[in-house]
């Protein structure tokens, strides 16, 4: 029977695999009860069960969402910490009428997502995907490869993401622009890039690759008419998250070809189903919300949601969001 005074740290849904196995695990049990749960809950209910008498949580997959009636419904419930940047998963309004503090990991895997934004245009460029699937299909022929270097590129949200694709991006030799809510001339001087309009950077780019958090005011913020104002044959790369994006949109657009490509490494819908739209376009390339997901990048946000929910219990949170 469960000691009704021992600290309880709850990690509901670890699917995929992200904090079991990890070492910084033994930092959390040497203060508490650590239960971790290898697959996603069912249902709400299945949720509450699992985090009941928790103090904090590690929401270590955003496929597990905390809404505010779940909130309402864990009165133990003290923190809560991502494994990444997005806090999209929790109402984090309710949260803070609750007194709940929410933490995230920010900037740690910039370079890594960034580089795999980087790989997303790359590959979409180029055609790889496209070719592969030819190829297998025994056909031999040479599609329209777009070149990147001398290009401009449309930087949608300049956190250090986005900053960091800005960079390398720059290294290959294109020409960088950016949007942002916030611009200042100070910042971009200290990027090395102009801050534009957004229907300007939508109709000026080359590619357009999207680095902002998901929240009222980025849901939905590309959709029919900001697609309709990129140039034709124009490629759009998403690792933000999947609901800042129209994929209905996004889909007409590349099948009716106005968009040369599109690389997605988020979905409004995870996991993707079977006949899921963009799964039947041919000029796209789709990676399953693995941006950060390598041994370094994994094991950097394990090590930061364990010491956020340390700090925390010492009385010192760090990385508030909320």
């Amino acid at each position: 029977m469960q000691n009704p005074t021992t600290l309880r740290i709850a990690i509901p849904g670890d699917d995929p695999p992200q904090l079991q196995g990890s070492a910084h695990l033994e930092r959390l049990r040497a203060r508490g009860e650590v239960i971790l749960h290898t697959d996603r809950p069912a249902d709400d209910a299945e949720k509450l069960r699992r985090a009941a008498g928790a103090t904090c949580i590690i929401n270590s997959r955003g496929a597990v969402k905390w809404p505010g009636h779940l909130l309402r419904q864990l009165p133990m419930l003290r923190m809560l910490t991502v494994c990444g940047v997005g806090t999209d998963p929790i109402d984090t309004a309710t949260a803070k009428e609750l007194g709940i503090v929410v933490c995230n990991v920010p900037g740690l895997t910039a370079p890594i997502v960034a580089e795999h934004a980087l790989t997303l245009m790359l590959a979409t460029a180029r055609r790889v995907c496209f070719q592969t699937t030819q190829l297998r299909k025994g056909i031999w022929k040479t599609p329209d490869n777009l070149y990147l270097r001398g290009r401009t590129l449309g930087i949608v949200g300049v956190g250090p993401i986005g900053a960091e694709t800005a960079r390398l991006a720059q290294a290959i030799g294109m020409r960088v622009q950016a949007w942002t809510f916030n611009p200042s001339s100070e910042r971009g001087e200290n990027l090395g890039i102009p801050f534009v309009a957004l229907d300007e950077l939508l109709r000026t780019s080359d590619v357009v690759s999207l680095h902002v958090k998901l929240t009222d005011q980025t849901r939905g913020l590309i959709g029919a008419r900001e697609i309709g104002l990129m140039k034709p044959g124009a490629l759009l790369i998403n690792t933000a998250r999947g609901a800042v994006v129209d994929t209905a949109a996004l889909v007409s657009a590349l099948n009716s070809g106005h968009l040369g490509g599109a690389g997605i490494d988020v979905f409004d819908i995870e996991p993707i189903p079977a006949d899921y739209p963009l799964l039947a376009c041919d000029q796209v390339v789709l990676t399953p919300h693995v941006a950060d997901q390598n041994p370094q990048g994994m094991e950097i946000l394990n090590c930061g949601a364990v010491e956020n929910v340390l700090a925390f219990l010492d009385g010192k949170p760090r990385n508030r969001v909320v």
